[in-house]
């Protein structure tokens, strides 16, 4: 169970994690909500509006078999076509699925749900099953997996092979083996910073929208933002790769299809 709740904390809770009622959300808190006890659920944006802990939703009354399409689909475009690591599949325990993405570190909230937004209008665009309850697609708080539901089902991290067996009833009667849940995270990773930034531009780029005008931490603004030049650099002094960095940050793609004379 240590080793579970460390993967958790890992990938999805910050320092000093708090649930929705201001609670510290500590290891303990965890260890009895897997063992059956009370679920707790998480606030992912802290008070500086940061987060590190994306989820979707895919979920509503029927249609199990097209929200579980969706969520294949939306997961195979972060891999594939967004070249970020691959995110976790959970089973809510009521008549959900859920999508986890993990940041190293915490982004601004307005860019994460600009992320989610995008992420659906591109590859989904003509769904309506990430659930309108939330505008900007992004769940502000959430009940870890595993745990145990009202309903007596159990809310757990699922291999994403196994999801077409829950389209019916996204729950487990009893509770999932530990070690298998531990086995469905180790081996994920979050994504970087450089990664977020690169993959919201891409997003951006498809959907034809210009970039959210949330104030970004400098850890965000020094991926997006390339180098200054050194004084006096001229044209004529710069490289390649610094033409190519500078038309970047400026959200232009350079094409090399003619020749001056």
């Amino acid at each position: 169970m240590h080793k579970l709740i460390s993967e958790l904390a890992r990938l999805y809770l910050a320092d000093g994690q708090q649930d929705t009622d201001g609670q510290p959300l500590t290891p303990e808190v965890l260890a009895r909500q897997v063992a059956g006890g009370p679920a707790v659920a998480a606030q992912l944006v802290n008070q500086a509006g940061l987060t590190r802990t994306l989820v979707l939703e895919f979920g509503g009354k029927g249609g199990g078999e097209k929200h579980w399409s969706d969520l294949c689909a939306i997961a195979n475009a972060l891999q594939h076509e967004l070249d970020l690591p691959a995110p976790a599949v959970s089973i809510s325990g009521r008549s959900s699925f859920y999508l986890w993405l993990s940041l190293d570190s915490a982004v601004p909230v307005a860019q994460a749900s600009q992320f989610l937004q995008l992420l659906r209008k591109v590859f989904l665009p003509a769904s309506t099953d990430i659930l309108a309850t939330a505008p900007a697609a992004l769940l502000e708080s959430v009940e870890l997996p595993p745990c145990l539901q009202p309903s007596g089902k159990w809310a757990a991290f699922i291999h994403p092979g196994m999801g077409a067996s829950f389209v019916d009833e996204p729950g487990l009667d009893m509770p999932p083996p530990l070690h298998a849940q531990l086995g469905f995270l180790e081996s994920l990773r979050g994504m970087t910073v450089a990664q977020f930034a690169r993959a919201l531009a891409t997003l951006q780029q498809h959907a034809g929208v210009a970039a959210v005008s949330a104030a970004a931490p400098a850890s965000v603004a020094a991926v997006v933002k390339a180098p200054a030049p050194s004084a006096g650099l001229l044209l004529q002094d710069a490289t390649l790769e610094d033409i190519v960095q500078w038309l970047h940050a400026r959200n232009i793609e350079p094409t090399f299809r003619h020749r001056l004379p």
